[in-house]
């Protein structure tokens, strides 16, 4: 009799791992299909935005790069995306230099309708720490663990992330400083370790800076859409200056780039293809170029929200009141030799898409562990019925 039971211990703790084993494999086919459910619209299956944002330049005479990014960083602020989910960078040498007639701004027109520095921009890498060695941490989050969250890419694969550069570049190379320079080699090697580590569901990339298009040709990982102001051999010219300021204030790209981003707002329904669309090579006088092959979607189905916003859809599930009670109707049916089970248990909703019944058996060894009960409970319930098997067998 003993064995007896004791082929039943070893029957029921086996039972229970194969269950739990089961459950879990069931969850994470629910997880899938509700990711499913709401790809942000359109199968994009994306769950959070960020962007970096980075200019690479510093000194006076090159006020229009530090315009061109803090423009883009007003535009994805504007359109949802927060502070905590943006990584910024620049000299930060501009607003308050001495030749500067007015002190603690920037401005991208020479209206100077907007202030760009204004009261809320938070710079998270300033000065000689725009370096091309912390562009690459900052991708691959390769740091110390002294570095804080504030200044990490805190991505995985569900993000889908906006990248966009502007200084001095040119044939497969960008000028960090005057002082240093990255490759295209150095930034496809990036992605690609990225894409190993799931820190990204998709990135957009976006430069302006001469020779841009040939910084995006040596990218090889999947998921990945690139857009640059000029062609091999032709220079990113900038769009007017301000007299009184004394220098050019913003870049042809970037300025009809933010032309047309203006005219949306975080529901707008306009997609990458209607912004590539608008591209004019007469009024920008260079030719952009796009790199679409690694990227999987039909760019006409892409809203620009899906990069440049943070619109977000949530499900909230049914939570069971009584937990004690959810418990009690989750028992182990323990049941001996000749021992009927009595009660039914009736349908037992756990979430909006989930039921649970449980049917009467008996079992000519013994004990039955139900397979229907929730993986959150499996091993409590092993547990139990381990317990319970051991102290029948004592008294025998």
């Amino acid at each position: 009799m003993r064995v007896s039971y004791l082929i039943t211990i070893i029957g029921c703790i086996v039972s229970s791992f194969v269950s739990l084993s089961l459950a879990r494999d069931s969850n994470g086919e629910q997880a899938t299909e509700f990711f499913r459910k709401f790809p942000s619209d359109n199968g994009a299956g994306h769950t959070n935005n960020w962007a970096v944002l980075v200019s690479t330049s510093r000194f006076w005479f090159n006020y229009r790069h530090m315009a061109n990014v803090l423009s883009m960083y007003r535009t994805v602020k504007r359109l949802g995306i927060p502070d905590s989910q943006i990584i910024l960078m620049l000299s930060d040498d501009v607003a308050c230099n001495p030749r500067n007639a007015f002190p603690g701004t920037v401005y991208n027109n020479a209206d100077r309708a907007l202030d760009l520095y204004g009261e809320n921009i938070e710079v998270d890498y300033r000065g000689y720490d725009v370096t091309v060695e912390n562009f690459l941490r900052l991708l691959t989050n390769r740091w110390d663990d002294d570095v804080p969250r504030s200044k990490r890419l805190l991505t995985d694969e569900r993000s889908n992330i906006f990248i966009y550069m502007t200084g001095h570049g040119g044939d497969e190379f960008l000028k960090f400083q005057d002082a240093e320079e990255i490759g295209s080699f150095d930034i496809a090697d990036a992605f690609g370790q990225m894409w190993e580590k799931r820190r990204y569901n998709e990135i957009f990339f976006m430069i302006d800076t001469c020779q841009a298009n040939t910084m995006y040709t040596k990218f090889y990982s999947p998921n990945i859409l690139a857009v640059g102001s000029s062609a091999k051999d032709q220079s990113s010219y900038s769009h007017h200056a301000d007299s009184d300021v004394g220098v050019a204030v913003i870049d042809r790209f970037t300025y009809y780039n933010l032309e047309f981003l203006e005219s949306i707002d975080m529901n707008s329904d306009k997609t990458l293809y209607d912004l590539f669309a608008s591209y004019n090579s007469d009024d920008i006088h260079s030719h952009p170029g796009f790199r679409t092959d690694l990227y999987p979607r039909s760019l006409d189905q892409v809203k620009i929200t899906e990069f440049f916003g943070n619109v977000q859809k949530a499900q909230i599930d049914q939570v069971e009141d009584n937990i004690l009670e959810l418990v009690g109707k989750r028992v182990l049916a323990i049941a001996d030799e000749n021992i009927e089970q009595k009660d039914d248990f009736e349908k037992l909703p756990v979430n909006d898409s989930t039921e649970y019944k449980y049917e009467p058996k008996t079992s000519i060894n013994g004990p039955v562990l139900l397979q229907e009960v929730s993986s959150k409970w499996n091993v409590w319930l092993a547990v139990v019925a381990v317990a319970a098997l051991v102290a029948s067998s004592s008294k025998l």
